[in-house]
C-alpha cells in the first residue's frame, strides 16, 4: 500500500494538472466568440473534470460533487440549477436497475442463468465461451455495470471452471483459463453495446443524443444493437479461440460441474420466481414503452418497488448499494453539465469550427474518420463514462452539422465507445478483473484487443450499417 505521504502528494500533483487544465482553456487558449465568458469557465472546468476521471486524484463522485460546486462560483450557474441533474429521470433508470440488478446477484438468479447457460452449451471450449457471453447478454438488458455482472456473476464461474482442469495462471494458464478469460472479456464489451442497460454511460449518451433532438428508447436501442451484436457475439470467441488457442477443446466437465452446482441450488425459490416476475414486467414495459406511452423510468422504479414491498429486497440491500449511489452522484452531476454546455452552445461552436476544417469532405467520410478517431483514442481511456464524456457529444454536433443523418451517427459513435474498451486490459471496470488474474499477458491482451477491434469495425460498419439502413436509420 502507499504511503499516506505519498497518496497526499499524488493527489496535490493531479490537482494542480486539473488545475492547470482549466487555466490553459479559460486564461490561454482564445474564446469564441459565440460562447459566452462564462459559458467559457464551464467549457475548462468541464474538460479538466474529464481529465480528472481519467487520473483520478480523489474518487470520481467526489471530483463531480467539487465541479458541480464550483460551477456557480467560476460560470456563474445557480446551485439549484446545477443539482438539477439529480433529479432527471435517466438519473433514476439507471440507480432503480441497479436495486434489481442487486436482487438478481442476492438471490443466485444471476448465476443461475449463467449455469444453465454453461449447462446447455459447455461441452466444448468454445461452448463455454459462449455460453457465458450469452449469460452476460442476458442479464445486460437489465443490469447497467458490466463490472457488477460480469465481476460478481460470470468471472467467478469462468475461474471455478478453468480451475476444473487444473489451469491457472502460470504454466498450465493455456490449457482452458487463458483463453476464457480474453474470450469471455471481449464478448462483455459487446454486449455493453448492445443494449440501453449494456453499461453505466449508455443512458448518458442517450441524453446526448436527446439534446440534439433524437430520442433514443430501451427497444430502440435493442432493435438497433442486436443483428450486429449477434453477430459480433457469434464472432469474437472463434476469433480469440484462432489467436490464442486452449490446450484442452472439449470440456464434458464443465456441463456436468455447472449441472451439480444447479443441483446443489435446488428449485427456484420463492424470490427467484418473484424476481423473475418482476424482470420479465420490466423489460416488457421497456420493449413496449414506445407503444404504450409507460416512462421506461417509472417502470423500473415500480419494479424495484416490488422487489422491495414483497421482500426479495431489503431496505438495507438500497442503502447499502454504494456502486449505484457512487453513480448518482457522479452521473447526476456529469448529466448537468453536460447539457449546460450544450445549451449555452458550446458543442455547436465545436461543431462549426472543426467542420470548416474538413469543409470538402462528405458526411460518410467525416463519420468513418470520427469513428476511428473515438475507437482507438480509447489508448488513453481507464472508463468507457469518460471517454463518452470527452468525445461523444463533440463529435455528434459536429457529424449533425455535416448532415450525417442522425440516427446513424448516435448508434455509430456509441456502439464503437462502448466496442473500444477491449483494447486494453484497463479499458473498462471489467477489465482489471479478468486480466488481473494472471492468465494473459499484457502483450496477448493488447493483440487480441487489437485484432477483434478490425473484427467490429468490420462487423459493425458493415452489417451494423446495413440493418440501420434496413430500419431506416439513414
Amino acid at each position: 500500500m502507499a504511503s499516506p505521504a505519498r497518496t497526499g502528494w499524488r493527489t496535490v500533483r493531479g490537482f494542480l494538472i486539473l488545475i492547470a487544465i482549466y487555466l490553459v482553456v479559460t486564461q490561454l487558449l482564445p474564446r469564441p466568440q459565440a460562447i459566452t465568458p462564462n459559458a467559457w469557465n464551464l467549457t475548462g472546468l468541464f474538460l479538466a473534470t474529464v481529465a480528472g476521471l481519467v487520473i483520478q486524484p480523489v474518487a470520481g463522485g467526489a471530483l463531480v460533487l467539487l465541479a458541480i460546486t464550483l460551477s456557480t462560483l467560476l460560470a456563474g450557474m445557480k446551485l439549484s440549477d446545477a443539482l438539477g441533474g439529480y433529479a432527471d429521470s435517466t438519473v433514476w433508470l439507471v440507480m432503480a436497475a441497479f436495486f434489481v440488478s442487486r436482487a438478481l446477484i442476492n438471490t443466485g438468479l444471476a448465476r443461475r442463468i449463467a449455469l444453465g447457460f454453461v449447462r446447455l452449451f459447455g461441452r466444448s471450449t468454445l461452448g463455454v465461451s459462449y455460453a457465458l457471453s450469452l449469460s452476460d447478454m442476458v442479464l445486460a438488458t437489465i443490469i447497467p455495470s458490466n463490472g457488477a455482472r460480469s465481476g460478481g456473476v460470470i468471472l467467478p464461474i469462468v475461474r471455478s471452471i478453468a480451475e476444473l482442469y487444473g489451469s491457472t495462471p502460470g504454466a498450465t494458464a493455456n490449457r482452458v483459463g487463458a483463453f476464457l478469460m480474453a474470450g469471455v472479456y471481449q464478448a462483455i464489451c459487446v454486449t455493453a453495446a448492445m443494449f440501453y442497460t449494456g453499461q453505466a454511460s449508455n443512458p448518458l449518451a442517450a441524453q446526448m443524443a436527446g439534446n440534439l433532438g433524437y430520442r433514443i428508447t430501451w427497444g430502440g436501442w435493442l432493435v438497433a444493437g442486436i443483428v450486429p451484436g449477434l453477430v459480433s457475439l457469434a464472432l469474437v470467441p472463434w476469433v480469440v479461440l484462432r489467436l490464442f488457442p486452449p490446450e484442452v477443446k472439449h470440456t464434458p466437465e464443465a456441463a456436468a460441474f455447472a449441472h451439480t452446482e444447479l443441483v446443489k441450488m435446488g428449485p427456484l425459490s420463492r424470490n427467484e420466481k418473484l424476481l423473475s416476475l418482476v424482470f420479465a414486467g420490466v423489460c416488457g414495459a421497456w420493449v413496449s414503452s414506445s407503444w404504450t406511452g409507460i416512462d421506461i423510468t417509472v417502470a423500473a422504479l415500480l419494479g424495484s418497488l416490488a422487489l422491495l414491498l414483497t421482500g426479495v429486497l431489503q431496505w438495507e440491500d438500497i442503502i447499502n448499494e454504494k456502486a449505484a449511489w457512487d453513480i448518482f452522484i457522479w452521473y447526476g452531476g456529469l448529466l448537468r453539465l453536460g447539457r449546460a454546455l450544450n445549451e449555452q452552445g458550446v458543442t455547436e461552436v465545436f461543431a462549426k469550427t472543426v467542420g470548416a476544417r474538413f469543409e470538402g469532405l462528405g458526411w460518410l467520410s467525416l463519420l468513418v474518420i470520427a469513428v476511428l478517431i473515438c475507437y482507438y483514442s480509447h489508448y488513453f481511456f481507464a472508463s468507457i463514462t469518460a471517454h463518452m464524456l470527452a468525445m461523444y457529444a463533440p463529435f455528434l454536433a459536429l457529424l449533425a452539422h455535416s448532415g450525417a443523418p442522425l440516427p446513424l451517427a448516435v448508434f455509430s459513435l456509441a456502439c464503437c465507445l462502448n466496442l473500444s474498451a477491449g483494447l486494453t486490459n484497463y479499458g473498462t471496470t471489467p477489465a482489471p478483473m479478468f486480466f488481473g488474474q494472471g492468465y494473459v499477458s499484457m502483450k496477448d491482451w493488447w493483440r487480441i484487443g487489437f485484432v477483434i477491434s478490425l473484427c467490429h469495425l468490420a462487423v459493425w460498419g458493415g452489417v451494423g450499417f446495413a440493418w440501420w439502413k434496413f430500419l431506416g436509420l439513414w
